[in-house]
């Protein structure tokens, strides 16, 4: 299969020793693939094992400092995938840190919930965290060109961004795999890790939301909608927003009810699967959605892989004045809106004469290159 280069193979400091490298992300996305391909030519003993490994799961969960280190001591690269499987996982991984410091050791996980929460105190001071996404307009526009990212760019509206999607040439390969990926990996971390009992409810959220992408969402009305409770809804989102499915934003105003929301799907083509709709733009009524959630999406990981540190929103007030998307950064507010069609753009007044010094763009499919790559 192509590879497609990803943004952290540029930086020759990107894995390091004396620290322990964590990398979290949605499955399929290709954190194994990335780490083993910095590992090519690594110099020294390579280990390499998995959460899945009954063996390695006794060993590093055992909190046993003679055990773990007998095992491993050796090796001058550990690399430890899915390692949100292995029970008291950051002690394990503290033992070998504190003991060996030259050694580098990388764990990868595809559930942040579980592994943030084991590795949170041993490793504090300890770690590195850094997150991988499907493949970003600005990793194809390196390699290949602005150009290409013009032409396809309705494919990537409906067909997402996942590298294996992105390396096959039939789209009736690409439904089936995305259909696969929604079928077989969806929401396994969130009912192997969580034990939720109501798999079918989870499942009718995550396809309610999927007909709202962009939109505000009520906990009380997706509530009476699912019948249950604003408290349930609101774990599960939680939850969802974790494995790394959706994303979740908040209103910059005070005057927003608190229990209302906006989320963002991490890739067009899985929520397209939830949703069963693979038709090309102009055959939808959604294409804002599909254009809002893949600009935001993007922008997030522009803003995760160029270290841009910032809070991010939208804004929208009670007679429905909105502004899409908000990045509070350094002391200043940037307002965004997300329009398909260039000719449909609209100045936003009432966010400008709310905050005089912040800034508004509306980004469309003539100018959205220079905002996200």
């Amino acid at each position: 299969m192509m590879w497609i280069k990803r943004n952290y193979e540029s930086d020759p400091n990107y894995l390091q020793a004396g620290k322990v490298n964590l990398l979290y992300g949605p499955r399929r996305v290709g954190k194994t693939s990335l780490i083993e391909k910095l590992l090519q030519n690594a110099k020294g003993k390579v280990f390499q094992g998995s959460g899945d490994d009954i063996h390695l799961r006794s060993i590093l969960g055992s909190e046993d400092g003679v055990r773990i280190l007998s095992a491993l001591q050796d090796y001058d690269v550990i690399f430890i995938d899915e390692a949100q499987r292995i029970p008291k996982i950051g002690w394990g991984l503290k033992i070998l840190i504190d003991n060996l410091p030259h050694v580098m050791i990388i764990a990868s996980g595809s559930s942040s919930f579980q592994l943030l929460s084991q590795v949170g105190e041993p490793l504090t001071g300890r770690s590195r965290t850094s997150m991988l996404f499907p493949i970003s307009v600005s990793e194809l526009k390196t390699q290949f060109g602005g150009m290409q990212i013009i032409q396809n760019l309705e494919n990537y509206l409906v067909y997402g961004m996942y590298p294996e999607v992105l390396c096959l040439g039939n789209n009736n390969d690409k439904v089936a795999y995305l259909h696969e990926l929604r079928n077989s990996y969806l929401l396994k971390d969130i009912l192997e890790l969580e034990n939720i009992r109501n798999a079918d409810k989870l499942y009718d959220l995550l396809r309610l939301l999927s007909y709202q992408i962009g939109n505000e969402v009520s906990l009380s009305e997706l509530g009476n909608s699912l019948g249950l409770a604003k408290q349930t809804i609101n774990r599960y989102l939680e939850l969802l927003g974790k494995a790394f499915i959706i994303k979740k934003m908040s209103g910059y105003s005070n005057n927003l009810r608190k229990e209302v929301t906006k989320t963002h799907r991490y890739d067009n083509g899985i929520r397209n699967a939830i949703v069963n709709n693979f038709n090309l733009p102009e055959q939808r009524n959604d294409i804002g959605m599909l254009w809002e959630n893949f600009m935001v999406m993007e922008r997030i990981k522009k803003q995760q892989y160029n270290k841009i540190f910032s809070n991010n929103y939208f804004w929208r007030t009670y007679d429905q004045k909105e502004v899409d998307f908000v990045e509070e950064r350094d002391g200043k507010l940037f307002g965004y809106e997300f329009k398909w069609n260039p000719r449909k753009v609209k100045i936003q007044k009432e966010w400008l004469s709310t905050y005089p010094n912040a800034s508004f763009e509306v980004i469309h499919k003539d100018n959205f290159l220079s905002w996200i790559e």
